[in-house]
């Protein structure tokens, strides 16, 4: 048997890794990294594709003035079959080759720390990668697994992230407890409804104790989009009058603005087509300061540093009734402060969603609410304030835990070794 596994959250915001030594039985150490990437500006069509990884790719994105193609929430497209594959340069890459480089870079800084090869892993899955739709699921799951592979693991198992939580949660607890947990990631969010008992931590079979699972494909990155859809592209231009003919005055497309509100369609929305008809749509709007902006936008592949002030206002207010969203590059210029109730109401249609299918999964496995002994939430989108007011209105009395909100998945899915002794 392996001395070492890995436990890896692959994630849509950050992908984290945690080292198990099976001997010690123990979490060693845990790596995270944020799921990025970025390939250099094409220096000559001989050289081959450089590429960094997390930190590095926002450092060498930067620093090379925001040129090359940077890319983030890849995880987003794997259960998308519309998606085949995308040219970086004079290379070819389709899903399962970017998600390769980013499990491969988290694989050589933990084989650098243990200073051996390790070839086992337990990687996480959102309970539903797309809805409840199986042939997407079943692809998303295939090229995640293809990545693992690439990536140099040959041991492989797949376990739902909300139960990694969950026993990383259970470590924790003194006694038995019926808990429901909440994964809210940049993707996803996942429930899980399971019996957690200290005395069977590390336990080989737990198939019992998982009492259901479910899942909605809203996250952290739903809330970003809605924000920049509402508080954003009326700086870029949308509802700007273009004449389409003579005395004839047109609203620019929504499209334009639907495709900037989403990190996987901006990755692949700097095509020359696209550049063209921006061009046009400014040309016969007068030159419309904010459809400038939105060519200056698409040009010089400032969405990253956009999505970074919206992150920004959402983790302030977070903790403050008030923040500003403020954004200055190349002439575009935001400034304007957003008040907790107004974000509210700008994400309430997901925070609904997420709502509605909560009811639908107690609902559908018959869980009486006063059977619940404690919540357990987890993911960067836990610590939205309305995220917190949902589950304490929902669930009145009910103890609310949380852990380390980024790294709480792989470590539990680190302690998920039972799945080999399963196998």
């Amino acid at each position: 048997m392996s001395k070492y596994l890995y436990g890896i959250d692959f994630g849509t915001t950050n992908s984290a890794l945690s080292i198990y030594d099976n001997e010690k039985k123990e979490i060693i150490s845990t790596i995270t990294v944020p799921s990025i990437l970025y390939f250099q500006n094409e220096l000559s069509a001989t050289e081959p594709v450089h590429h960094f990884v997390g930190e590095d790719a926002i450092e060498a994105y930067l620093k090379d003035g925001m040129k090359g193609r940077f890319m983030k929430s890849i995880k987003r497209i794997l259960p998308r079959s519309s998606f085949i594959e995308t040219r970086v340069y004079n290379k070819k890459y389709n899903a399962s080759d970017l998600v390769t480089l980013i499990l491969k870079d988290l694989k050589l800084k933990a084989d650098e720390i243990i200073r051996y090869d390790c070839q086992k892993a337990i990687i996480g899955r959102p309970v539903f990668f797309d809805d409840d739709n199986t042939a997407k699921d079943a692809l998303a799951q295939k090229r995640l697994n293809k990545a693992a592979e690439n990536a140099g693991f040959t041991d492989i198992r797949f376990q739902f992230e909300p139960i990694g939580a969950a026993f990383a949660y259970e470590k924790t607890i003194t006694k038995k407890e019926k808990v429901l947990v909440a994964d809210l990631g940049g993707g996803t969010t996942d429930f899980t409804y399971l019996i957690l008992d200290p005395e069977k931590v590390g336990s080989k079979d737990r198939r019992n104790d998982i009492l259901a699972t479910g899942g909605i494909y809203i996250g952290g990155d739903s809330f970003d989009s809605s924000f920049m859809w509402d508080r954003g592209t009326p700086h870029f231009g949308k509802e700007t009058l273009y004449e389409a003919a003579p005395g004839k005055m047109l609203t620019v497309p929504n499209s334009y603005f639907s495709n900037i509100c989403s990190w996987e369609q901006m990755n692949f929305f700097n095509g020359l087509r696209v550049r063209n008809d921006l061009q046009n749509y400014y040309h016969y709007s007068k030159q419309d300061p904010k459809l400038k902006n939105l060519i200056t936008l698409t040009d010089h592949n400032l969405g990253y540093s956009l999505f970074q002030s919206i992150e920004k206002t959402k983790v302030q207010l977070s903790k403050s009734s008030n923040a500003p969203f403020a954004y200055r590059k190349m002439e575009i210029e935001i400034d304007e402060q957003v008040s907790l109730d107004q974000y509210n109401t700008i994400i309430h249609k997901d925070l609904r969603k997420i709502s509605m299918y909560l009811d639908e999964f107690i609902l559908k496995h018959q869980i009486k609410a006063e059977e619940i002994d404690s919540l357990f939430l987890t993911g960067g989108t836990s610590l939205v304030a309305a995220v917190k007011s949902l589950f304490n209105s929902r669930f009145p009395g009910v103890p609310v835990n949380s852990g380390d909100n980024f790294i709480s998945v792989a470590k539990g899915l680190a302690y998920s070794g039972y799945l080999f002794e399963e196998a």
